[in-house]
């Protein structure tokens, strides 16, 4: 039985995915990108709870936290290969004069589609593993 706490995150994880489609369909493309991100991170913490019943790594590197997943977890090359790309949104999606002078401005369309399919197969290849898991 998978961990009420697991589930949890595994919730908030859903939640920002939808939060990512409104900025989509709102153009708001840093937005989107940052909430991408944290739809992989508290995804990546709910299988760290919820399947190896192990307290996840702390902080935000989703490259350092898919690693300790990688035996279980598995995704395309070409999403597997974008997730340094959606791991640094955490910082310069959100932070002038973090890589990007003003993100609001500088983060494409292009850049927050990639962000959401990576964010996109996270959510299903995760959700498939807690539910094989409860």
């Amino acid at each position: 039985m998978v961990r009420t706490e697991a589930l949890n995150w595994f919730r908030e994880a859903v939640a920002d995915f939808e939060r990512a489609k409104r900025a989509i369909r709102d153009k708001d493309w840093a937005l989107a990108a940052f909430m991408c991100q944290q739809a992989c991170e508290k995804s990546f913490k709910a299988v760290y709870i919820g399947v190896l019943r192990v307290r996840p790594p702390r902080g935000h590197d989703l490259v350092l936290l898919y690693r300790g997943l990688s035996c279980i977890l598995h995704f395309s090359d070409g999403i597997s290969g974008r997730i340094p790309e959606v791991s640094q949104y955490y910082t310069i999606a959100r932070y002038p004069n973090a890589g990007l002078e003003v993100p609001s401005e500088s983060i494409s369309e292009e850049q927050a589609r990639r962000a959401f399919e990576v964010a996109e197969e996270v959510i299903k290849v995760v959700g498939e593993l807690i539910k094989g898991s409860s």
